[in-house]
């Protein structure tokens, strides 16, 4: 009885930004449990790459290549997705980027840039997707906020400032959407070794302060993502809502 709580066998999940990282360890992982996995992204190939590598596995794959910066293009693909795939059941919004640089400097086409993806993103992806879940009244989204939902540091401004308005948009869901039993939590990144950080692992002081500022001493692995995807995707997480479940090796528990 208990294990059954975390099933997620036939459910429909609709993972943004999935085609490298974080998204596709969470896709893959959904996907290991029995959900049919629609990966999104910009780049078909990477899509595809990915499609062809669960699909060998014997589980079950689509691709729905859309803009989530593009809210036309964000309906029309949550319409094709659940004309194709069935009603979404999970959403989990993983899409993101970063830019660093001297906020005194920091051009205004670039905080834009990452407003868009971040932030804008969630916003457009949670409204098609929710407005279906409504009248079925059930649902799960999982939004991928940060360590930086809650923290601060030097030349990464922008992205601080989109992480943390994840977070408030993830509780304002919860408190709006609840009453549909919708569930709306987030997962709070670390420090993980991904494409995006390559030039951080490169660095050794950088990687020696990751190591020194977090109790388990390094860097996070992708599919340790995936128990708690599982978990805000499940009827394990039922009553839980409105809740940023930090996965970051401890860096946020200690000073």
């Amino acid at each position: 009885m208990s294990l059954s709580l975390f099933s997620v066998q036939d459910k429909v999940a609709l993972v943004t930004g999935s085609g490298q990282g974080i998204g596709l360890a969470i896709a893959e992982g959904l996907s290991e449990a029995g959900a049919h996995v629609v990966l999104n992204g910009r780049d078909r190939g990477k899509l595809e790459a990915a499609q062809k590598e669960i699909a060998a596995a014997g589980r079950k794959v689509s691709i729905a290549a859309f803009d989530v910066t593009d809210q036309a293009a964000v309906e029309a693909g949550v319409a094709a997705v659940e004309a194709e795939a069935g009603p979404i059941d999970i959403l989990v919004n993983n899409a993101g980027m970063q830019k660093r640089g001297a906020f005194t400097e920091f051009p205004a086409e670039d905080w834009h840039q990452v407003m868009a993806t971040n932030l804008h993103s969630v916003f457009y992806v949670t409204q098609a997707v929710t407005r279906r879940m409504v009248p079925r009244k059930r649902g799960k989204v999982v939004n991928i906020g940060s360590v930086m939902s809650e923290l601060g540091r030097s030349t990464i401004v922008p992205y601080t400032a989109s992480k943390g308005a994840v977070k408030l948009m993830t509780r304002g869901l919860a408190a709006e959407l609840g009453k549909h039993n919708i569930q709306i939590n987030a997962i709070g990144p670390g420090y993980f070794a991904t494409e995006i950080n390559k030039a951080l692992l490169a660095d050794e002081a950088f990687t020696a302060w990751v190591a020194s500022r977090t109790p388990a001493g390094r860097w996070g692995e992708t599919k340790e993502l995936v128990g708690a995807a599982i978990f805000l995707s499940s009827a394990a997480s039922d009553y839980v809502n409105g809740h940023l479940l930090m996965v970051d090796g401890g860096m946020t528990a200690v000073v």
